[in-house]
């Protein structure tokens, strides 16, 4: 039997929940769902540690965030981005983990009141291939899956992250301390979220 199809009426009738940020947030990367999937991408020393740490911290005003820190685990940069974004005061909704194996993460996931977001850094460190990745996302529709990414000649590294750009519905890449937003929900093209000004004004003498 085929399988069913909607009707322009349907669709348009269909609502969905988004994260109500407003400011710097929504004007970088509009109003995404509160369970889009994200791939952020972009060079080491290009401020992406410190832009997933901040999107960490604001998205804890919306929900627990969980932080897979494959790459880094607890180490002592992570130990100071944890200090100096202060993530101590949202720790109520801030967890850590850092050697999960997708099954593993799985079951943390099935578990009551677990976490609705979910950062993955990176998705080169936790060794994961495409297919398992995507299954793993699909079993879970109502939540937030952000992948950071490693990155070659300004794209994801590897093919599996390259697909998963393909799949996400916000994808970031961040180049000298800007977040530039290049997924589906770009509110206007060459916005970019500020991740930090004084580097900006370091590298290009122009903040705007």
């Amino acid at each position: 039997m085929p399988k069913r199809a909607f009707s322009p009426k349907e669709v348009l009738a269909k609502t969905y929940r988004t994260l109500p940020w407003d400011g710097e947030w929504a004007e970088a990367f509009g109003l995404p769902t509160v369970n889009e999937t994200w791939l952020i991408h972009g060079q080491s020393g290009s401020g992406k540690s410190s832009f997933v740490m901040q999107l960490a911290r604001k998205l804890t005003e919306y929900g627990t965030v969980l932080f897979m820190s494959y790459e880094e685990g607890v180490g002592q940069s992570f130990q100071k981005r944890i200090a100096r974004f202060k993530m101590n005061e949202v720790q109520g909704r801030f967890r850590i983990a850092t050697s999960d194996t997708i099954e593993e993460l799985t079951a943390r996931l099935r578990c009551k009141k677990s976490p609705r977001f979910v950062i993955i850094d990176s998705f080169q460190a936790a060794g994961w291939e495409y297919p398992e990745t995507e299954s793993l996302i699909k079993s879970f529709p109502r939540k937030c899956f952000i992948f950071i990414s490693q990155e070659h000649k300004g794209q994801p590294m590897g093919k599996a992250a390259v697909r998963l750009k393909f799949f996400a519905g916000v994808k970031v890449r961040v180049s000298g301390y800007k977040a530039y937003c290049q997924g589906r929900f770009i509110p206007a093209p060459g916005v970019y979220y500020p991740v930090w000004t004084e580097g900006i004004l370091k590298t290009t003498n122009n903040p705007g």
